[in-house]
């Protein structure tokens, strides 16, 4: 589930060969990894066909990126970020953006597997942990600055605090952090630790699908439908209340069964399972599983009303229905076609950098408030009018204000994520070095001869 939202008063996934947590890198399906998943490999449509040739091997086709699901990526980051702001419960029935980032996590731990899995799992906690460690050390510093003493906190249980900070090392449990530090008038909420520490439960939800991959793939190459649909079984014993497990080991099992059927989607789609299934047959299906979502969710609705966050068994259904349909429709994009290609650069760079966006973003909406209260301060707005226009349009002044922070964000952390994944570190990787280089081959020959 999403974190909560900070609108209001209750504030609430590339170059390279090893995919990451919440970006997508290497080839597509159906390129060097192997054929579109239930489609044969074989000549392009329109192409010239010879005779059959026994022994002879067709010439695998250039990698490329995936940017039907990079888009999928980015819609996905630009929800949550919208949804921790504003806390629309709407965006959560829109796009259900945790269901479909662990969906391609899951597509992308598939193909990975195709080597040892020791070895995958070692590359995604390479891959995964620098970052997650520069953010902690922020965090921390900040949280031990304002005076946070996990062992005097109360809620974390004296000096088992100390053990629980092991979580910001390797998040096997969710790292723990004050629900309130500092004063509500001071100059961040007292809220901020709880809005930027909350998003971290995805890492710990991420690291714990990683590890039990092997075992999933297994069990869904023998018994494919079965296991997609175990989640969803458990969700409903764990998410409904049927049976309840305390503390955040119960937090943690019910995430990991509201999500695991989409991760073992992304099974489906990477092995080609799903491509087998007639499309007729795999919307009306999702259709289905969709209505019974909106239907329980209509009788079990929190605080936040048709928030999916709050209602387990309804983000489940409505997530897996959901990303069937997405993943049903899958055109397998080398390029942004038509309009969409004007956002290229942007989806690029979400891709690149998305560990450092999802995990640094709730803490930037949170930078926000300060910045944005000072120009209450400005002399032109000592009228109650210009007051009144700056309160009715304050979060959507934080909407825009938060993605320069974001970028900054990336300038400064971003780095890290190449440095994880053992490539040469880059500011702004939004693909247009790439792009130049490709469009001067005479020059690269030139410089090759010097």
């Amino acid at each position: 589930m999403d974190p909560a939202p900070l609108s209001g008063t209750d504030s609430a996934p590339l170059s390279g060969t090893d995919p990451t947590l919440l970006s997508g890198t290497g080839p597509l399906p159906g390129t060097a990894a192997g054929p579109l998943p239930g489609t044969a490999a074989g000549p392009l449509p329109g192409a010239a066909v010879g005779p059959d040739e026994p022994g002879r091997k067709p010439a695998p086709r250039r990698p490329g990126r995936d940017r039907y699901l990079d888009l999928l990526r980015s819609l996905a980051l630009l929800r949550v970020v919208a949804y921790h702001l504003f806390g629309w419960a709407w965006l959560t029935v829109l796009f259900p953006s945790m269901g479909v980032m662990f969906a391609l996590a899951g597509s992308l731990m598939a193909r990975s597997l195709s080597r040892p899995s020791l070895s995958v799992i070692r590359g995604r906690l390479r891959r995964l942990l620098p970052p997650f460690w520069a953010f902690g050390a922020v965090a921390l510093t900040m949280m031990f600055a304002a005076g946070w003493n996990p062992v005097k906190d109360p809620d974390l249980g004296g000096t088992w605090g100390l053990v629980e900070l092991f979580d910001y090392i390797v998040p096997i449990g969710a790292p723990p952090y004050p629900w309130h530090l500092g004063s509500p008038s001071g100059l961040l909420d007292d809220t901020w630790a709880d809005q930027a520490a909350g998003v971290l439960w995805y890492l710990r939800a991420y690291l714990w699908f990683v590890i039990a991959s092997p075992f999933m793939l297994w069990a869904f190459r023998r018994a494919p439908w079965a296991t997609v649909l175990a989640p969803l079984a458990l969700t409903a014993v764990v998410g409904t209340g049927l049976v309840t497990i305390p503390g955040e080991t119960g937090n943690a099992v019910t995430d990991f069964a509201v999500y695991g059927g989409c991760w073992i989607l992304g099974f489906a789609h990477q092995e080609g399972v799903l491509a087998k299934v007639p499309r007729y047959l795999a919307v009306s299906c999702s259709s289905l599983v969709m209505a019974f979502a909106l239907w329980w969710a209509s009788g079990h609705q929190g605080s936040e009303g048709w928030d999916l966050n709050d209602i387990p068994l309804a983000d489940a259904t409505w997530s897996f229905g959901f990303v069937v349909i997405l993943l049903q429709y899958s055109p397998s994009w080398r390029e942004l076609p038509g309009r969409l290609a004007r956002w290229d650069k942007l989806v690029t760079l979400s891709n690149n950098r998305a560990v450092t966006i999802y995990l640094w973003h709730n803490m930037l909406i949170m930078a926000t408030f300060p910045i944005l209260d000072r120009l209450y301060d400005l002399p032109f707005m000592e009228s109650d009018h210009a007051a009144a226009a700056l309160d009715s349009t304050y979060n959507l002044w934080t909407f825009v204000l938060v993605w320069p922070l974001i970028g900054l964000a990336v300038l400064s952390f971003g780095w890290i994520e190449d440095i994880a994944a053992r490539r040469s570190p880059r500011l702004w990787p939004n693909g247009s070095e790439g792009r130049r280089s490709r469009g001067r081959p005479e020059a690269r020959g030139h410089r090759a001869k010097a």
